[in-house]
Protein backbone atom coordinates (compact mmCIF):
# COMPACT_ATOMS: atom_id res chain seq x y z
CA UNK A 1 0.00 0.00 0.00
CA UNK A 2 1.11 3.49 -0.89
CA UNK A 3 -0.37 6.52 0.77
CA UNK A 4 -0.89 9.35 -1.65
CA UNK A 5 -1.55 12.99 -0.91
CA UNK A 6 -3.62 15.12 -3.25
CA UNK A 7 -3.50 18.90 -3.32
CA UNK A 8 -4.28 21.91 -5.44
CA UNK A 9 -8.06 21.97 -5.32
CA UNK A 10 -10.08 25.05 -4.57
CA UNK A 11 -12.88 27.33 -5.64
CA UNK A 12 -12.75 28.59 -9.19
CA UNK A 13 -15.16 30.31 -11.52
CA UNK A 14 -16.50 28.56 -14.57
CA UNK A 15 -14.01 28.76 -17.39
CA UNK A 16 -11.07 28.84 -15.02
CA UNK A 17 -8.18 26.45 -14.51
CA UNK A 18 -6.63 24.49 -11.68
CA UNK A 19 -3.55 22.35 -11.30
CA UNK A 20 -3.89 19.37 -9.01
CA UNK A 21 -0.92 17.49 -7.64
CA UNK A 22 -0.53 13.94 -6.36
CA UNK A 23 2.51 12.81 -4.46
CA UNK A 24 3.64 9.88 -2.37
CA UNK A 25 6.84 8.74 -0.80
CA UNK A 26 8.79 5.68 -1.84
CA UNK A 27 9.82 4.01 -5.09
CA UNK A 28 6.55 2.10 -5.50
CA UNK A 29 4.77 5.28 -6.54
CA UNK A 30 7.42 6.34 -8.99
CA UNK A 31 7.46 2.95 -10.70
CA UNK A 32 3.67 2.70 -11.03
CA UNK A 33 1.08 4.02 -13.40
CA UNK A 34 -1.00 6.66 -11.67
CA UNK A 35 -4.51 7.82 -12.36
CA UNK A 36 -6.77 10.66 -11.35
CA UNK A 37 -10.39 10.05 -10.49
CA UNK A 38 -13.21 12.22 -9.24
CA UNK A 39 -16.40 11.77 -7.28
CA UNK A 40 -19.21 14.28 -7.26
CA UNK A 41 -21.84 14.28 -4.51
CA UNK A 42 -24.31 11.48 -5.02
CA UNK A 43 -22.39 10.02 -7.94
CA UNK A 44 -20.00 7.13 -8.41
CA UNK A 45 -16.28 7.66 -8.66
CA UNK A 46 -15.24 8.44 -12.23
CA UNK A 47 -11.96 7.98 -14.06
CA UNK A 48 -10.39 11.21 -15.36
CA UNK A 49 -6.88 10.46 -16.63
CA UNK A 50 -3.83 8.25 -16.10
CA UNK A 51 -0.17 8.12 -16.97
CA UNK A 52 2.39 5.32 -17.08
CA UNK A 53 5.63 5.41 -15.15
CA UNK A 54 8.48 5.12 -17.65
CA UNK A 55 7.21 6.06 -21.10
CA UNK A 56 4.61 8.46 -19.63
CA UNK A 57 1.86 7.25 -21.92
CA UNK A 58 -1.45 8.90 -21.12
CA UNK A 59 -5.10 7.91 -21.25
CA UNK A 60 -8.13 10.09 -20.63
CA UNK A 61 -11.69 9.44 -19.65
CA UNK A 62 -14.51 10.92 -21.65
CA UNK A 63 -15.55 13.46 -19.05
CA UNK A 64 -12.52 15.74 -19.31
CA UNK A 65 -10.63 14.40 -22.30
CA UNK A 66 -10.34 17.78 -24.02
CA UNK A 67 -10.05 19.86 -20.87
CA UNK A 68 -7.37 18.13 -18.87
CA UNK A 69 -3.72 17.24 -19.13
CA UNK A 70 -1.86 14.75 -16.97
CA UNK A 71 1.88 14.81 -16.42
CA UNK A 72 4.44 13.47 -13.99
CA UNK A 73 7.77 14.53 -12.62
CA UNK A 74 9.81 11.48 -11.76
CA UNK A 75 12.39 13.48 -9.82
CA UNK A 76 9.74 15.05 -7.61
CA UNK A 77 7.62 11.89 -7.46
CA UNK A 78 4.51 13.83 -8.41
CA UNK A 79 1.69 13.38 -10.90
CA UNK A 80 -0.13 16.56 -11.84
CA UNK A 81 -3.52 17.07 -13.44
CA UNK A 82 -4.08 20.37 -15.19
CA UNK A 83 -7.77 21.24 -15.56
CA UNK A 84 -8.94 23.78 -18.11
CA UNK A 85 -12.24 25.48 -18.99
CA UNK A 86 -13.82 24.18 -15.82
CA UNK A 87 -17.59 23.81 -15.60
CA UNK A 88 -19.86 23.67 -12.54
CA UNK A 89 -20.43 19.97 -13.26
CA UNK A 90 -16.72 19.39 -12.70
CA UNK A 91 -17.30 20.07 -9.00
CA UNK A 92 -16.10 16.97 -7.18
CA UNK A 93 -13.46 15.55 -4.91
CA UNK A 94 -10.49 14.55 -7.03
CA UNK A 95 -8.40 11.55 -6.05
CA UNK A 96 -5.27 9.88 -7.35
CA UNK A 97 -4.27 6.26 -7.07
CA UNK A 98 -1.76 3.83 -8.48
CA UNK A 99 -3.05 1.62 -11.26
CA UNK A 100 -1.95 -1.66 -12.80
CA UNK A 101 -3.07 -0.47 -16.23
CA UNK A 102 -4.00 2.99 -17.41
CA UNK A 103 -6.52 1.40 -19.79
CA UNK A 104 -8.33 -0.48 -17.04
CA UNK A 105 -10.07 2.19 -15.05
CA UNK A 106 -10.94 -0.19 -12.22
CA UNK A 107 -7.33 -1.33 -11.73
CA UNK A 108 -6.48 0.98 -8.86
CA UNK A 109 -4.21 -0.52 -6.22
CA UNK A 110 -4.43 1.36 -2.98
CA UNK A 111 -6.93 2.66 -0.50
CA UNK A 112 -8.27 6.05 -1.40
CA UNK A 113 -6.75 9.14 0.15
CA UNK A 114 -8.64 12.20 1.27
CA UNK A 115 -8.66 13.75 -2.16
CA UNK A 116 -8.77 17.43 -3.00
CA UNK A 117 -12.01 19.37 -3.42
CA UNK A 118 -12.63 21.23 -6.66
CA UNK A 119 -15.59 23.58 -6.65
CA UNK A 120 -16.57 25.42 -9.80
CA UNK A 121 -18.98 28.32 -9.45
CA UNK A 122 -21.23 29.46 -12.26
Amino acid sequence: QVQVVESGGGLVQAGGSLRLSCTASGPAFGSSSVGWFRQAPGKEREFVAAITAIKKKTWYGDSMRDRSSISRDSDQNTVDLQLHRLKPEDTAVYYCNRMTSIYSTESYLDEWGQGTQVTVSS
